[in-house]
């Protein structure tokens, strides 16, 4: 299962998002999302898990505080290709 992590402190990369979650069960795979121009990250991240791990990573981390910010963690959801506030898609 794919996880959203949102609200996360700049100072997150892959590796430390890895390691948030690895108390929960095994991590496929974290990214944390990155500004294609800067290279700064965005505040937001993916996880992989199996469902099981994922659940139980949702329930212990969702609403908890990392790095000084209370950080949101759910099932992802699929990218859609409806418009994005006033500018349209990207």
């Amino acid at each position: 299962m794919k996880l959203y992590v949102g609200n996360l402190s700049y100072g997150v990369n892959d590796a430390s998002l890895r390691a948030l979650f690895e108390p929960h069960g095994a991590v496929e795979s974290a990214t944390v999302v990155a500004d294609r121009e800067s290279g700064r990250s965005k505040g937001f991240g993916f996880v992989e898990m199996s469902d099981a791990d994922a659940q139980k990573a949702i329930q212990a981390l969702n609403g908890s505080q990392h790095d000084g910010r209370t950080i949101r963690v759910n099932e992802a959801r699929p990218k859609t290709d409806e418009p994005r506030g006033p500018r349209g898609p990207r």
